[in-house]
């Protein structure tokens, strides 16, 4: 069920270093990347199918033909590192255990885009990742392939990391882009969307760190190559970091498109401590949870997952057992967001802090029935009404919860209904 190609050489020792993954194939698809018009870089990510593994899956190379063309101003490459989604753990493996993978992937983007300068926006906290990037990039740039004359081609390029402060809102990208330059990291306003105006006012792209890996494959074995895998709208595979209460968490490379069930039994060891499975968070804390029911049907793939209403996200995988409060859940879940909120807009500055109350007051044992049915109300008022998605983020789960586990939550409400076992009607 697995599949090597992200993670070919997690298990190779030193395969960090420049030697070692020189040995293994690393920067082997130069000579063919420079052969070729950058136009034709961009069309054979097109027909691959690549998707933004961030989490919005977006076509990379639809992505990058929206750069204007003509513009008398450069071009940015920014990779965003930032990886602060809670239960997503996939992109720091491959900064620790095949940085080299990514160096060649931001060389094969940027000679496409017809970019010099890019920037790896590294979440603050990934220190020892920032050390054996870093040390990498160095690597690089001494062995010629970073620097004014990539691999002898006559392509200059030039890779900086960017380290963040830890916070969470600057992995939405133009808060990336607002942090880059020095500001406050608030999410801008859009239009102009950032292959128009991004950095210092000029055409960039932002990808996520899985989404640049993937390149060096889709150049050295073509576009077919990586459709074989996954399906036909989500292709390829996806590094799927598996958490919660099951047997054997951890991080796992797979074809899109499994059954989720299937992976969580085969792959994960199935539920642990012989319990009984509640629920399964799919991608990430900000997507909405699915109940055992669902999670029959549900397949590993963009489709799949919009079909059920929640969303593919970063691939972060909660399974929760029968033991999990649910209400406990989600007032950890919007303390959380609540706390990252940037506070530019007013909604979710506020509201997400009225809603951490009312699910603390009904913890508390003073909250009311008229206390879910305002936290529901909330949940709809707020969401989608923000500059940025952050607060859609909280509502969006929080209101599946409320919907598939509203009986947990009447459960803490002093005037809950009393179970006399008569007919009042």
């Amino acid at each position: 069920m697995e599949v090597k190609i992200l993670s070919a050489k997690f298990d190779i020792k030193d395969a960090h270093t420049l030697k070692v993954a020189k040995e293994h194939g690393a920067y082997s698809g130069l000579d063919t990347l420079f052969a070729v018009a950058p136009v034709v870089i961009i069309d054979l990510v097109k027909n691959s199918g690549l998707r933004g593994r961030g989490g919005a899956g977006f076509p990379a190379g639809l992505k990058w033909s929206f750069l204007p063309k003509g513009l008398d101003k450069p071009v940015y490459l920014a990779v965003n590192s930032d990886e602060s989604e809670p239960a997503t753990f996939k992109d720091r493996y491959i900064l620790t255990r095949d940085p080299h993978m990514l160096i060649e992937g931001i060389i094969i983007c940027c000679y496409a885009i017809g970019c010099h300068t890019a920037y790896i926006y590294i979440r603050g906290e990934y220190t020892t990742q920032v050390k054996v990037l870093q040390k990498a990039i160095d690597e690089a740039y001494a062995a010629g392939y970073l620097g004014e004359d990539v691999a002898g081609k006559g392509f200059q390029l030039d890779v900086t990391v960017h380290r963040g402060a830890g916070a969470y809102i600057c992995g939405e990208e133009t808060a990336l882009l607002e942090s880059i330059e020095g500001r406050k990291g608030q999410p801008r306003s859009k239009p102009p969307f950032p292959a128009v105006s991004g950095l210092y006012g000029c055409p960039t792209i932002i990808n996520n760190v899985q989404t640049i890996a993937s390149l060096p494959f889709i150049l050295q074995n073509g576009a077919d190559a990586y459709k074989a895998y996954g399906t036909e709208k989500s292709p390829g595979t996806h590094l799927f970091g598996i958490s919660g209460h099951v047997a054997k968490p951890g991080l796992y490379e797979l074809p899109l498109g499994l059954p989720l069930l299937e992976v969580i039994d085969r792959v994960a060891g199935g539920v642990w401590r012989g319990r009984q499975l509640k629920a399964v968070i799919p991608g990430g804390s900000s997507t909405p949870v699915l109940t055992p029911e669902e999670a029959k049907t549900a397949t590993l793939d963009y489709e799949s997952m919009a079909a059920h209403k929640t969303m593919f996200g970063s691939g972060g995988i909660v399974v929760l057992d029968e033991t999990v409060d649910v209400v406990k859940l989600v007032e950890n879940l919007i303390d959380f967001y609540h706390h990252e909120s940037c506070g530019q807009c007013t909604p979710c500055r506020e509201g997400l802090g009225w809603m951490l109350k009312i699910v603390k007051q009904l913890l508390r044992g003073e909250g009311r029935m008229a206390d879910i049915e305002l936290l529901r109300e909330l949940c709809d008022n707020i969401e989608m009404k923000t500059v940025c998605v952050l607060s859609a983020a909280c509502t969006m789960p929080v209101r599946s919860y409320l919907d598939k586990f509203r009986h947990e939550f009447v459960a803490y409400a002093i005037d809950r209904p009393q179970e006399t076992g008569l007919n009042l009607g």
